[in-house]
């Protein structure tokens, strides 16, 4: 099992290497999203963090993936997921280790 600090540190870095993703024609949102590190949440699967390898509007995909099991953002001024994803985990996060693979079949969101 990964520690929180280390975690966050890797989203944390991942999340300042990104831009967004050009619009080309015919591309979808979900599509713009591949190639990138990212926290899915879904109904049953609840939140995890990982590389998007195919995402689509059926579901997504996920390469390194971890389950958050318990989140909050390192710096306490910003909102959940979003200040999990601009600063990473506070050192009170539960995090799972990591699985090779993760399919999330049904309707998701991406951080």
């Amino acid at each position: 099992m990964i520690d929180t600090n280390t975690l966050a540190t890797i989203i944390t870095a991942l999340a300042g290497q990104q831009q967004a993703a050009p619009a080309t024609a015919g591309a979808t949102v979900a599509a713009s999203m591949i190639g990138k590190y990212a926290i899915i949440r879904s109904r049953n699967e609840g939140i995890n963090a990982g590389l998007i390898v195919a995402a689509d509007h059926t579901g997504v995909i996920i390469e390194n993936a971890r389950r958050i099991w318990y989140h909050k953002p390192a710096d306490k001024s910003e909102s959940w997921y979003e200040g999990v994803a601009n600063s990473g985990l506070s050192s009170d996060s539960k995090v799972s280790g990591a699985v090779a693979q993760k399919a999330i079949i049904e309707d998701y969101s991406v951080t």
